[in-house]
């Protein structure tokens, strides 16, 4: 999360974080590996005091880190963020399948024919939006 000029991190569990957002996990230490507040966590560099108090306007650490959970943005790897688009794109063929029927034959089309034709089209997938919106 960027708050007053400067980058805090924390170390957590990425599939917590989405239970925790969704309000199904209510166990901060079940999220969180560890209560420090980081300017880089793969490096190790913990965040100054002062700067924490000054972007936060606070110095309990567990406040901070419910912050950056709720409002900063989640490192995801590139391995991780492709098969989300793949989920994405086979949600948005199978929605479209349920929803189409073959004029000529009255029979619903199938969802590797929808995922076909979307391809055929270059059809992309947008990580923003919802599967029902696209």
């Amino acid at each position: 999360m960027k708050k007053g000029g400067k980058r805090f991190e924390i170390a957590c569990y990425k599939n917590k974080v989405m239970s925790w957002r969704s309000g199904a996990e209510k166990d901060l230490d079940e999220v969180l590996q560890t209560n420090t507040v980081f300017v880089n966590v793969s490096k190790g560099q913990v965040a100054k005091k002062e700067d924490i108090t000054n972007a936060f306007g606070t110095e309990d650490l567990t406040e901070i880190c419910k912050q950056i959970l709720s409002k900063g943005e989640l490192q995801v790897s590139d391995k991780e963020r492709q098969s989300q688009l793949e989920q994405m794109f086979r949600d948005i063929a199978t929605i479209v399948a349920e929803k189409c029927v073959n004029p000529e034959t009255k029979r619903p089309y199938t969802v590797s024919l929808i995922e076909r034709a979307m391809k055929d089209i270059h059809f992309s997938v947008k990580a923003n939006k919802s599967t029902k919106q696209q």
